[in-house]
């Protein structure tokens, strides 16, 4: 049995491909922005913070639109890799995918990602070519570009005789030639009608529904959002939470509210049936990929397959002698519970307590998964220092092997003699070569992903800003070496003080300052960079002696260069493995593990005999 009165597709594209844009337009289109000053005219699904700052979607996000009668739920998913187990877990609730492809820069890393996953479960695939009022938009070369890309994942005849249109989502207009501008959004929506299979779903079968993504709500505990495959569900009905470990005792449960996502928002309803995606408020101790069933009718479904993390850091307390005094969360019991919450709504995260006090091993897909998570937690109030991160190795076959990571670079042609020596440093393999015409070519690797820590800032800096990077995890390979990619030391202040102008004027001679003049600084804080391989300890408070004696240069006032000023992501790529990253909501410092200078020395004295 069908419901033919339902679809269910997901939007899957590259970062910054357009798919939050088009669901704006979609949403338009169906009459969602009744009021004209709403509160938010564009990026509507990007709810979060953070998610608006860096114009990227970090979690996956349900809507639905009314259209001639049928209700089209759309999934909005994210583009990069780094949140690759929101795209694995959502896609399981739909029949179709909207593969979102710009058209001037074609097929990029995290297309041929999420492509990959939608191919493997057999999803029908509806492709746009988006950015269409773009002045350099090559439309023609990129849908060969993306029937290629359709062929080297292996795509099923049927899943190759897709249909295509072409559109502008911020414009809001599709059409189905590409020499034609269209007049609305609507030519998707019938794209999405004719072309995506209804739900198969039967509410007469005993009701069946597998928990996809989790939220929560303060009053009425964890909230489970899925797709009901078979039978219904009906508010304050009693249901048993069940997976491959608790068959035979199942969580007891009510659905305390069961709401449909509409528009903008949810809609609250008595009853839903199946192929609907709800939200089911009330499942205490629910998790990702538990089955909700009848209480008299236990049958779990397949436990959902999620990618294995790929890069761990260490949480620790901060214990710098600035602790407490910028955070409002600062222990154990506040990082361990934070962090646990985390792990409940974001599957591809791993936490595990280490020996000692107030250690937490957390592992995620990549350095972003990671660094948004520290973003949002020193904005909650949290202070925390993070050492920096390292690969998950693994043993194949009797072999060590380490993740690798799909790298495409695009430069101008110029720049190439240095991005390849940049790259050749890194032990990586070159594997396409595409001339992108107006003197640009694109650049595609494998690479170590632990050669990727740092390398964004060193990339633009060879490319004078212009080159554009882009990854995605490939596979695990046997383990490569690396040549230490951090070639200086760097400057550690010698006691705890305000830096003065003549002192940080003295250190700018011998390399590069993280801190300008009037900045509270500790002993074993980074407080600069020095142009030779060993680390100095300084003093940057150093004040200027005052004489009765005149000279000619008493009165020059010191000329500073700019401090370095680094946000998280910079500081968590540029630290060593004896450094940590101090966050707190007001300020992102650099230090030594070890602060005094003595015990320092002694340690690495014992780690040399060793």
């Amino acid at each position: 049995m069908k419901r033919n009165d339902v679809r269910n597709v997901a939007i899957i594209a590259h970062v910054d491909h357009g798919k939050t844009t088009i669901v704006d337009s979609l949403l338009k289109f169906s009459g969602q922005f009744t009021v004209k000053n709403d509160e938010a005219q564009d990026m509507v699904l990007d709810s979060n913070p953070l998610e608006r700052e860096r114009g990227i979607t970090i979690l996956a996000k349900c809507t639905s639109v009314n259209y001639l009668g049928n209700t089209i739920n759309i999934v909005d998913t994210p583009g990069h890799a780094d949140f690759g187990s929101e795209v694995e877990r959502v896609l399981k609730m739909v029949e179709g995918a909207i593969l979102m492809v710009d058209a001037v820069e074609g097929p990029m890393p995290q297309t041929r990602f999420v492509l990959r996953k939608a191919l493997a479960l057999g999803l029908k695939p509806i492709v746009v070519i988006n950015k269409m009022d773009r002045p350099n938009a090559t439309p023609s070369a990129v849908v060969d570009s993306v029937f290629d890309l359709f062929m080297k994942l292996g795509a099923t005849d049927e899943q190759l005789d897709f249909p295509i249109l072409y559109a502008s989502g911020r414009e809001g207009w599709a059409s189905t030639d590409m020499n034609v501008k269209g007049k609305d959004i609507e030519p998707v929506f019938a794209t999405i009608m004719s072309h995506v299979s209804p739900p198969e779903a039967d509410e007469n079968k005993p009701l069946q529904m597998q928990i996809t993504m989790l939220d929560y709500n303060n009053f009425l505990g964890s909230v489970g959002i899925g797709r009901i495959l078979n039978g219904s569900v009906k508010k304050g009905q009693t249901i048993a939470l069940v997976n491959e470990q608790n068959i035979d005792s199942p969580k007891i449960t009510k659905a305390v509210r069961i709401d449909k996502f509409y528009g903008l928002g949810k809609q609250e309803v008595e009853e839903a049936k199946a192929g609907d995606i709800v939200s089911i408020a009330g499942l205490e101790g629910v998790e990702v990929g538990d089955t909700v069933c009848n209480v008299d009718n236990i049958l779990p479904l397949p436990r959902l397959s999620i990618d294995e993390p790929t890069v761990s850091m260490n949480f620790l307390v901060n214990d710098s002698p600035f602790a407490g005094r910028e955070g409002k969360f600062l222990t154990s019991r506040h990082i361990k519970a934070r962090l646990e919450k985390e792990a409940q709504t974001n599957v591809g995260l791993k936490i595990e307590v280490l020996e000692g006090e107030g250690k937490f091993k957390v592992s995620g897909r990549g350095e972003l998964h990671l660094t948004v998570l520290i973003e949002t937690m020193r904005r909650e109030g949290f202070e925390l220092s993070v050492s920096s991160p390292e690969v998950i190795y693994k043993e194949i076959s009797g072999k060590l092997c380490e993740p690798m990571e799909f790298l495409t670079l695009d430069i101008e042609s110029q720049y190439q003699g240095a991005v390849f020596e940049l790259v050749g440093k890194r032990s990586a393999k070159l594997e396409n070569m595409v001339s992108e015409g107006e003197n640009r070519i694109r650049l595609e690797y494998v690479i170590p992903s632990r050669a990727l820590i740092g390398f964004k800032n060193d990339f633009l800096t060879n490319t004078r800003g212009q080159g554009i990077m882009h990854h995605s995890f490939y596979d695990y390979m046997p383990k490569v070496n690396i040549a230490d990619l951090r070639t200086s030391g760097v400057f550690i202040a010698k006691e705890q003080g305000k830096t003065t102008a003549y002192a940080l004027d003295n250190l700018q001679i011998s390399g590069q300052l993280f801190v300008g003049p009037g900045v509270e600084v500790y002993e074993g804080m980074i407080v600069g960079q020095n142009s030779r391989e060993n680390d100095l300890v300084v003093n940057p408070c150093k004040l200027k002696k005052l004489s009765n004696m005149r000279s000619k240069s008493a009165d020059d006032a010191p000329m500073l260069t700019p401090p370095r000023i680094m946000n998280l992501e910079q500081a968590v790529e540029y630290i060593a493995p004896d450094e940590l990253v101090e966050v707190t909501p007001a300020s992102v410092r650099l230090r030594k593990k070890i602060l005094n200078h003595l015990l320092r020395k002694r340690s690495s004295q014992n780690g040399a005999e060793e």
